[in-house]
């Protein structure tokens, strides 16, 4: 037998044994239909959660371009290298898993079953699924050694690409929190039910309390809190005689439309709160003020710079709404704030491309705007950033803004902490301001 003839026979007896690379890393996920199960699972699952906000047509739409890309990617299997088909895969199931978990873990929790919850958790699923198989397909493509050199990819892609990701589709797709048990009558106070429709149309459910000085104030509690929340800081302000109207955020206990943790409906929230108070009997419409915390203290900012009804505004714990409140971090934190900011600037822009809202104003910017009516912002000594945040907020219109840092305190815990030097600061403040 020649030399020719003996390695063919070598050969065809071994290569059965060991077939090219790219069989193998196509086999498997062909016979059992694993990639096929999860891009229809990411498809459905992410089609759920796509459908739900929005104007029909702008749902139809995003539900064509989510559809799209899962067909295209299978069309893409049976064409592309392995490799490549692993990375897109990767890439798709990690954003569907990371999406729907988001979404589906605090609305369980919160909501228990629905349908957006459990779209979420099909595209969770099914994300999860397909980043499997991306990993199978690319330990099998990829040599060895070869393989780490994917590690410091996903370390960034992950950090500045799926933790933006998360930290947008969670401000924009909120659970609702359910109003507390609690209502003034519990306090002894005397109040009544009231709602009020926003500009867009969706109705805010809150409590009224009349006012006994002809001065209001609009109390709006944070992100995940309804109206229960701020009836401790309703009961301190009606001893002096002010009217209270405290609501649910929209999403939030019994008000209607969507919640978005980033405040960015708050401006048009509080100008129809004005308009409902400016239409209440023994109040001096010209004296009208917010009180907000968190969240709400954020969105009272704004507010005051939108609608010049609001003659002042009392924000605790306000630091951020929008990227350009958060450009002091590489002052602070060196490389580490840079980085920061990086993550955030992806975060705010994806969260602008999910909801309906539009990023407001900074509060740096809001503070000029609404000058010369003033601000008081009560940031906790123990709350990490906030006086950071709220100094640089003071620093763009000094004579307007007043800061006063609790001690040992933490976010929004200064009434707590120290109740009667709260109960002084803030009515000392509005005394002056709504006079």
């Amino acid at each position: 037998m020649s030399r020719h003839d003996r390695t063919t026979s070598t050969d065809r007896t071994t290569s059965p044994l060991r077939p090219p690379r790219e069989a193998i890393a196509n086999a498997s996920p062909r016979r059992i239909g694993l990639i096929e199960a999860a891009v229809a699972m990411m498809i459905v699952g992410v089609g759920v959660i796509v459908v739900t906000p929005g104007h029909p047509v702008a749902a139809l739409l995003r539900m064509v371009v989510v559809a799209g890309a899962g067909l295209g990617l299978l069309v893409l299997r049976r064409r592309a290298r392995p490799g490549l088909v692993a990375v897109i895969l990767a890439a798709l199931g990690t954003a569907a898993g990371v999406s729907g978990a988001v979404i589906a873990v605090p609305h369980l929790l919160t909501d228990g079953l629905s349908v957006r919850a459990a779209g979420s958790a099909v595209a969770a699923v099914g994300g999860l699924l397909g980043l499997g198989c991306a990993t199978v397909m690319f330990v099998r493509t990829v040599s060895g050694w070869r393989r780490l050199l994917a590690l410091p990819l996903i370390v960034v892609v992950g950090y500045r690409g799926y933790l933006p990701l998360g930290m947008a589709v969670y401000a924009t797709n909120p659970p609702r929190v359910a109003l507390g048990s609690a209502t003034p009558g519990v306090y002894g106070l005397t109040y009544r039910d009231v709602s009020f429709a926003s500009a867009d149309g969706v109705v805010l459910s809150g409590w009224y309390i009349p006012s006994a000085n002809r001065a209001a104030l609009v109390l709006l509690p944070g992100s995940g809190s309804t109206r229960s929340s701020v009836l401790n800081h309703a009961v301190v302000l009606v001893r002096h005689g002010y009217g209270i109207l405290m609501f649910d955020p929209r999403g939030h206990g019994r008000s209607g439309g969507r919640a978005m943790d980033f405040g960015w409906f708050g401006e048009q929230d509080i100008t129809a709160a004005v308009t409902y108070l400016r239409q209440q009997p023994k109040l001096d419409p010209d004296r009208i003020g917010v009180l907000g915390l968190s969240m709400g203290g954020e969105e009272a900012i704004g507010a005051l710079a939108a609608d010049r009804r609001i003659r002042a505004v009392v924000a605790e714990g306000a630091t951020h709404r929008v990227l350009a409140d958060k450009t002091w971090l590489p002052e602070v934190y060196g490389i580490r704030g840079r980085i920061q900011l990086g993550v955030d600037a992806i975060a705010y822009g994806l969260a602008d491309l999910f909801s309906g809202a539009h990023p407001p104003m900074s509060l740096g910017d809001a503070v000029v705007v609404a000058a010369p009516r003033p601000v008081l912002l009560i940031a906790g000594g123990d709350a990490l950033d906030e006086e950071n945040a709220d100094t640089r907020i003071a620093a763009r219109s000094p004579a307007t803004v007043h800061v006063w840092v609790v001690p040992h305190a933490g976010h929004v815990a200064a009434l707590s902490v120290s109740p009667a030097e709260w109960e002084a600061h803030v009515t000392e403040f509005l005394a002056t301001a709504l006079a």
